[in-house]
């Protein structure tokens, strides 16, 4: 397409004043307002009276236009448009609404056609268009042609905020561009700007709610419920807020809303694609074909329908239904590069990714701006520098320096986790699971969610396919890599039992339960803080369970979220029977509506609620029952070890800590394990009295608090890195292993736990286990390298292994006094045949001469600096 010379026209030459409406200008500043503030019906009836008043401004029949589209009566505007082209011939945003109008009409063609008129007309007049509104239009019309979004942004929006800085308009087209391309930091920042200047204006609103709806849903909230309040039919508000109501699963509100558009507009294709979703997600064949009819009733062949659909049946898991409704919107449009980029998203989390990567790069090269699609493109280029590790059951990337560190660790970790949970629930998986583990944190947010961002995600389940955050990736609290996978394969477990037809929250709680049942560090368990959220008003009915995951006042709520599912998922299984929860999957999986399946193998839904509740209850009343968990007042002096309230005692403490008062800090420390063993939150003892110990050089006790501490911990690397060395120390080879293995579950990119296991796992006759070990230790850059090769050396000259000389020789490379290497060395040559001495060929040479005699200790290579060497015994 050949474009219209936008920059040169808009550039070059005199530049004359803007177009001067004749129209009342006060009847107008009266009109306008009617229609932002969403009371379409007066605005209709003072357009009406002012064009029957023979008003001449285009802008009478824009606001009649756009009024009535507000009300979705799409054949009236029609006609407005229709009738007035002609009486405006020179006017682009007739033609830009005209263009809307004409698609919601099913006039694809006519409406292309109005498009490419207003392309003429730039192309030769664009000196007409030079005041603010007219240079908005042209602007949006430009990136309907295909011209870059960042030449628009600056050459048409930001040219027309500084011609009239009281114009709404540039600053709306600007944030909406930024939503558009999936930028959504742009958006928030065009939108915060507007506000500024348009503070009472509800599109404002709506435009920051839209940025907002990625990645704060309770900011999103808050926009909405800002906009509502200034424009009560703000359908699009009451859209997205349906949208949101479907992703917590809270359904009948979404109906509810649904009505509230239903009553503004009862032809919005949206609004009608939304009861679509709802009627398939409660397996209502009939009603979700009804709903799709009455959404492509007036435009039969709207690409944006099916799209919507697909998009959110994909934000409910459902990839395969959602990629069957995006091929259906590009069978409409080819071109439509929202469904192409989705279909994108959905294939590649099916595992189908050659088809999935082809078609991000088609969007990427048609739309350079797009940011989810360059994105994805430059994940690509990662990915493929990724290793790729393999067995029958799974498919695994990683970094090629982790996959060589902890990779074969991964495979047994996963390939342990099918055998048991498949075997548990029932499942015979008929193709290999796709593993992606990813150092960059970044690289993950544009896998799992086509952004990077999204912080406080270790891992996400597509259903045959997991994405996780490597340990490389962790700051700040780490986590146990190995409980992380664990519970993401019981996704892939539970999801294809579904058919990705479960609640959030039953997800959640059963890969959850079953870490615990693996392992009972990992998982979550009842803490002081959750007891108070038991016991207070910020206990969720299992109804409402999914929404909390949503907009989490906190990162405290959120967890709270995962364990309160937990507890749920423990509930049926102790109260019906693990078979009873295996039914409810069956059931789901067959489409049954997730209150009807729980009634079905359990006992009413009412009663479950109480029950569950009674239940959650009565497990946080009987946490630590010895102590009190009331909150005191702040700043008392009367802190004492005598008290048995818990943030009493826990406060006492620390104060003793950080006074460094030791012996007495052991005191409330001590008291505190006796009567809450099992506490290993942020507010723990256990690490706090190993302190102490430690401070008085208390070993014993130091390493009987450890021990306890590391039984009951997932993820403290502390704890079982001092175990290894106190351990150690005193010989006490099997804790030494067992705390080194501890500590590769958390952080497996660290030469400390695979020293320690190299000789523990030597001393304890586990031979194989201490080469890998020393393998891997030596990717690490350890900091006694020549001991590593040595070890290595030694343990595969007593498997016969020739590999022994290479890192013998590497061992003495590195210390060339190394006196054992040395003798290990002279064993091996002494050990290894002499080859039959060759006949002496004549020579007419003089005899050598004898050879210097050699200095009885052993020199450094000359030219290459050494550090001191240890003396190996």
């Amino acid at each position: 397409m050949n474009f219209p010379p936008f920059l040169v026209c808009l550039f070059g030459g005199v530049m004359l004043s803007g177009f001067c409406s004749r129209g009342r200008a006060a009847d107008l500043d009266d009109a306008r307002p009617l229609f932002i503030k969403g009371q379409y019906a007066e605005c209709i009836h003072a357009c009406e009276a002012a064009i029957a008043e023979r008003e001449p401004s285009e802008e009478w029949r824009l606001l009649l236009a756009k009024s009535m589209m507000a009300l979705g009566r799409y054949t009236n505007a029609y006609t407005v448009i229709s009738t007035n082209l002609e009486r405006f011939p020179w006017s682009v945003r007739l033609r830009l609404l005209g263009r809307e109008v004409y698609l919601q009409n099913g006039q694809v063609n006519e409406a292309a056609g109005l498009l490419a008129e207003i392309n003429t007309l730039a192309g030769y007049r664009m000196w007409a268009y030079q005041d603010t509104a007219n240079l908005v239009a042209v602007g949006r019309a430009a990136l309907l042609l295909g011209m870059d979004p960042r030449r628009v942004l600056e050459q048409f929006f930001d040219v027309a905020k500084k011609r009239d800085p009281s114009n709404r308009e540039p600053y709306l087209a600007a944030g909406d561009l930024a939503l558009a391309k999936n930028d959504y930091e742009l958006a928030s920042k065009s939108f915060s700007q507007g506000l500024k200047k348009f503070a009472d204006d509800p599109d404002f609103h709506f435009g920051l709610a839209r940025s907002y709806a990625p990645s704060d849903r309770l900011q999103m909230l808050a926009s909405l419920d800002a906009t509502l309040t200034r424009n009560t039919n703000h359908v699009d508000s009451y859209l997205l807020l349906v949208d949101h109501l479907v992703d917590g699963e809270d359904y009948h509100e979404a109906e509810e809303n649904l009505k509230k558009v239903f009553a503004v507009n009862p032809n919005h294709p949206k609004a009608w694609a939304h009861r679509a979703v709802l009627a398939h997600l409660r397996n209502d064949a009939a009603g979700e074909t009804k709903s799709r009819e009455n959404a492509l009733r007036y435009w039969d062949t709207n690409p944006e329908v099916d799209h919507l659909i697909g998009r959110k049946l994909s934000q409910k898991y459902r990839f395969a239904e959602g990629a069957a409704c995006q091929r259906r919107a590009l069978e409409f449009d080819p071109k439509f590069l929202p469904a192409k980029i989705q279909l994108s998203q959905d294939l590649l989390r099916l595992g189908q990714e050659e088809e999935g990567w082809r078609l991000a790069e088609e969007v990427h090269n048609a739309d350079a701006y797009d940011v989810t699609a360059f994105n994805l493109s430059a994940l690509q280029e990662n990915l493929a520098k990724f290793a790729v590790l393999t067995n029958a059951d799974f498919l695994v990337r990683m970094s090629t320096n982790e996959a060589a560190i902890y990779g074969d660790r991964v495979l047994e970790l996963l390939q342990r986790a099918k055998n048991t949970l498949c075997a548990k629930y029932g499942l015979e998986l008929t193709h290999p699971t796709i593993v992606e583990i990813f150092p960059e944190p970044k690289d993950f947010g544009v896998r799992t969610f086509g952004m990077p961002g999204n912080p406080g995600y270790l891992g996400v389940c597509f259903g045959s396919v997991i994405t996780a955050n490597s340990p490389a990736s962790q700051t700040g609290h780490t986590a146990n890599w190995q409980a992380v996978l664990w519970h993401e394969f019981c996704h892939v477990v539970t999801l294809q039992l579904t058919k990705n037809k479960m609640p959030r929250w039953l997800s959640e709680g059963i890969s959850v339960h079953e870490e615990l049942q693996q392992n009972p560090t990992w998982g979550q368990v009842m803490t002081p803080r959750y007891r108070e959220m038991v016991l207070g008003k910020e206990f969720t009915p299992l109804s409402e369970l999914s929404a909390a995951f949503l907009a989490p006042k906190s990162e405290t709520h959120l967890q709270f979220a995962y364990y309160e599912s937990a507890l749920a998922v423990e509930f049926l299984v102790s109260k019906f029977g693990l078979d009873a929860l295996k039914a409810i999957l069956h059931d789901l999986g067959e489409g049954a509506e997730i209150n009807v399946a729980i009634a079905n193998h359990t006992a009413p839904i009412d009663e479950v609620e109480k029950q569950f509740s009674k239940f959650a209850r009565d497990r946080a009343e009987n946490l630590a029952p010895g102590l009190e968990f009331s909150k005191p007042e702040r700043n008392t002096d009367d802190d004492s070890a005598d008290s048995k309230n818990y943030y009493v005692l826990t406060r006492y403490a620390r104060k003793l800590i950080r006074d460094r008062k030791w012996a007495e800090a052991k005191v409330p420390l001590q008291k505190l394990l006796t009567l809450y063993p099992g506490n290993t939150s942020s507010d723990s003892a256990y690490p706090l009295l190993a302190q102490a110990h430690r401070h008085l050089n208390e070993t014993n006790e130091e390493r009987v608090v450890l021990h306890q501490l590391a039984s009951r911990a997932a993820d403290e690397a502390d704890a079982y890195g001092r175990l290894m060395e106190l351990e150690a120390a005193a010989g006490n080879w099997p804790s030494v292993r067992t705390n080194a293995q501890r500590y590769l579950a958390v952080n497996p990119l660290t030469p400390t736990p695979y020293r320690q296991l190299a000789q523990a796992s030597e001393a304890l006759g586990d031979r194989d286990e201490a080469i890998r070990a020393c393998r891997t230790l030596l990717r690490l850059d350890p900091p006694d390298p020549a001991g590593a090769h040595y070890q290595l050396a030694r343990l595969l000259h007593q498997t016969g292994d020739p590999g022994a000389r290479r890192h013998l020789l590497q061992a003495l490379e590195e210390a060339p006094r190394f006196r054992e290497a040395h003798r290990l060395l002279l064993q091996l040559n002494a050990e290894s045949p002499s080859p039959a001495p060759a006949p002496p060929a004549p020579s007419t040479s003089p005899p050598p001469v004898p050879p210097a005699s050699k200095p009885d200790k052993l020199e450094a290579e000359p030219g290459r600096a050494r550090q001191p060497e240890p003396q190996r015994p």
